[in-house]
């Protein structure tokens, strides 16, 4: 690891111009488990780190019954796990967190640590995008606002402007009804970054089910929402047969990555199987036994 110089802002305006004129020679660190680990490996060699550990604005977990959820971009998987309003009225989201990865990066990493980094084999872009989640980015120039899928771009490319960071994720208050189910698929009990994750979520109405997401990560570049799926499920009865169609239409509409982990077809077979059994739990269906496997 080459020398650098430590930044430590206390503000979103001064990470901002810090930001702006050390340019490409910068990175920014939230928990800094990602950060040190590409630095380690010469993957990266900022000449400055921008610690934003003392920017106050990007801490704490609150509640509004109007607002809805607002979670600081500071704070850790285990702070989201543990929220009592995070289990109360997102318990989704909490059974998410309290999963990621080992319990090293759950204590160390942070929420908007982990959507800046976008790798695609993690958890939370995934579930929060079922949620509706927007990510809230600050600079100098004032504040946007970017649902999750404005946000994640590509294959480790965020919508950041180089001179903002991440203050908050915003989630929208549930409506009455819902109803959600995050599924994450390892190959392997000693692996800790899912190869498959999606997510269902819904609002009951009447005998079937309405304002549907169906969200496919993991195996794709991004996170992305399956739209002709969300259409097939809209107002119908679900049933073992609608469960099974509707898994086979996300696997024919995603575009899957291949690398060493798993190949596309593959990816493909298995978002298939994992969607399966997410629709069957998230709609009190029973498959047969061969069908969950």
């Amino acid at each position: 690891m080459r020398d650098f110089e430590f930044l430590e802002p206390t503000s979103v305006e001064e990470a901002s111009r810090l930001l702006a004129d050390l340019g490409e020679d910068c990175r920014v660190m939230a928990g800094g488990s990602a950060l040190m680990l590409a630095m380690r490996q010469r993957m990266l060699m900022p000449t400055h780190v921008i610690s934003v550990a003392k920017v106050e604005a990007l801490r704490g977990i609150r509640f509004d019954p109007r607002q809805g959820l607002r979670i600081g971009a500071l704070s850790r998987h285990i702070d989201v796990a543990d929220s009592p309003v995070v289990s109360q009225h997102y318990p989704m989201l909490a059974s998410m967190a309290a999963r990621l990865a080992n319990p090293q990066v759950r204590h160390q990493g942070t929420l908007g640590g982990n959507l800046c980094y976008a790798d695609p084999a993690t958890d939370p872009p995934t579930c929060l995008m079922a949620l509706d989640a927007q990510v809230v980015l600050g600079s100098v120039r004032g504040e946007r606002v970017l649902s999750m899928e404005a946000f994640l771009v590509d294959y480790y490319v965020t919508a950041l402007e180089p001179d903002e960071i991440v203050v908050e994720i915003r989630v929208p208050v549930l409506p009455a009804g819902f109803a959600g189910r995050y599924t994450r698929y390892l190959r392997t009990a000693a692996e800790h970054r899912p190869l498959v994750n999606v997510a269902v979520a819904s609002r009951r109405d009447g005998a079937g089910y309405a304002d549907l997401r169906v969200v496919v990560g993991a195996s794709t570049p991004v996170p992305c929402r399956v739209p002709r799926a969300e259409a097939y499920l809209t107002g119908k009865t679900v049933t073992a047969d609608v469960v099974r169609q509707a898994a086979d239409i996300v696997a024919a509409d995603i575009d899957p990555i291949s690398d060493q982990r798993g190949g596309a077809d593959f990816r493909r077979d298995m978002v298939r199987v994992v969607m399966r059994r997410t629709l069957a739990g998230a709609f009190g269906v029973v498959l047969h036994d061969k069908e969950t496997v």
